[in-house]
This record gives structure tokens, C-alpha cells and sequence, in this order.
């Protein structure tokens, strides 16, 4: 059997002939994002990016939780936890609700929930 001459990984990684679709092209150009869902969609991406962030959404894909409870499972100060769930609140990503002296956080909507679950399935598939 012949050997095959070892490539350099981004040679293998692309075209060898320059070969446009025209149509393909057209359709995808054709239903592309808007600079605002660009934006937004980069602005979630980037808040999914902390470690606090991702265990704060961890904990609350599970079940609501007030802040006091959140700051216990994440080790930090209700104050760097609200500071956090500040930005995922803006983001939509987060919601609330006040009950007396207690603020309870749970996940905004489903889309949140499967962004979550469908991310965790992604990483955990070997």
C-alpha cells in the first residue's frame, strides 16, 4: 500500500481548486443576520464564556433560587453574585421576581433551558 504524504493540517482544511457555488451562496446571503442579532447573539455567547455565569444558569436550570442561596453554591459574595445576575438579567437570560424581602432568580424561557442543555449535551458527547 502506498504511503501517503503527510499534510499540513490547514491545507487539509480547505479547497484545493477555488470552485464558488452561486446558488448556495445567494440563499445564504439571503437569510443572513442583521447587525442587531448579530450584536446580541455576540453579547450572549460572550456572558455564556465566564465560569460563574455558566454555574449560576447551572444552578438555576435546576430550580429557582433566591440570591442568598445562589451566592452559597457559587462560593461568592451576594454582591459579586448580583453583580453577575445583573448581566444575564440585561441579557435576557435570567429573570425575577421579589416575594417580600426576597429576590428569587430562575432562567428566563425555554430558549434559555435548551441553550443550556443543548451546549452541556454537546460538550458531554465523546
Amino acid at each position: 500500500m502506498e504511503q501517503m504524504k503527510q499534510m499540513p493540517d490547514d491545507l487539509l482544511a480547505r479547497c484545493e481548486v477555488v470552485c464558488i457555488h452561486p446558488d448556495k451562496v445567494a440563499r445564504i446571503k439571503g437569510n443572513s443576520l442583521n447587525t442587531e442579532e448579530i450584536l446580541e447573539l455576540a453579547e450572549i455567547f460572550k456572558a455564556l464564556g465566564d465560569g460563574t455565569r455558566i454555574k449560576l444558569l447551572h444552578a438555576l436550570a435546576q430550580e429557582e433560587m433566591c440570591v442568598c442561596d445562589l451566592a452559597e453554591v457559587v462560593a461568592m459574595s451576594q454582591s459579586l453574585v448580583s453583580h453577575q445576575l445583573r448581566v444575564l438579567r440585561n441579557l435576557r437570560l435570567v429573570k425575577y421576581r421579589r416575594e417580600g424581602k426576597m429576590v428569587y432568580y430562575s432562567l428566563d424561557d425555554e430558549h434559555i433551558v435548551a441553550l443550556f442543555t443543548q451546549g452541556l449535551e454537546h460538550i458531554r458527547h465523546r
